[in-house]
């Protein structure tokens, strides 16, 4: 890991960081109307309104940086957690009403670069940004997801699982990842 500004997230292979110029979006398509809609028209009015901070995610080369391969938006959330999953993952004492999380409200990966790991990458990059050096707490990573196999597969492939089963007919699925099973994932791999 390199050192990186605050709020983004850069290593050898790629970079992660607000956006600032809303032009980036310009031609932005990744074959899904509701997002490309989102990205194209709603995103700086999202981040305008301190509802959410939109991000672009960017490849490394040898001496060059793409042009943003993908974009997402994030704001802040919380997840209230059954009994069961309380007590499965937090000690005694550590059992609380609702705990921290980020929201990937957004996430979208270019069309010509989709079925090239672009999106794990990304939640890869997310993850990293929200365990180190964090200002608050931030426990998870959530997410609504389109409620299809794609969707869906892709999130479980990037260890998202399901808050409930209550929203198993819904038009998305409530999903989260551990940040701290992802750190001591990390912790013992280096």
């Amino acid at each position: 890991m390199t050192s990186s500004p605050r709020n983004s997230y850069e290593d050898s292979d790629c970079i992660l960081k607000p956006v600032n110029d809303f032009a980036l979006f310009a031609g932005f398509s990744c074959g899904d109307a509701d997002l490309d809609d989102f990205f194209n028209n709603e995103a700086k009015p999202h981040d305008d309104q301190l509802l959410a901070k939109i991000y672009s995610f960017h490849l490394k080369g040898e001496k060059s940086v793409s042009d943003a391969v993908a974009f997402c938006s994030m704001s802040n959330d919380s997840v209230k957690l059954s009994n069961r999953k309380k007590s499965r993952t937090f000690p005694e004492g550590k059992r609380y009403k609702s705990y921290p999380t980020v929201k990937i409200g957004r996430l979208g990966t270019r069309s010509e670069y989709q079925g090239k790991s672009i999106g794990s990458r990304l939640l890869w990059a997310i993850k990293v940004l929200f365990i180190t050096d964090n200002r608050t707490g931030c426990r998870f990573v959530t997410v609504d997801a389109y409620n299809n196999l794609r969707a869906i597969s892709f999130y479980m492939k990037n260890d998202f699982i399901f808050l409930t089963d209550e929203d198993k007919s819904d038009q998305s699925r409530s999903m989260y990842c551990d940040l701290l099973r992802f750190k001591n994932s990390l912790a013992d791999t280096g």
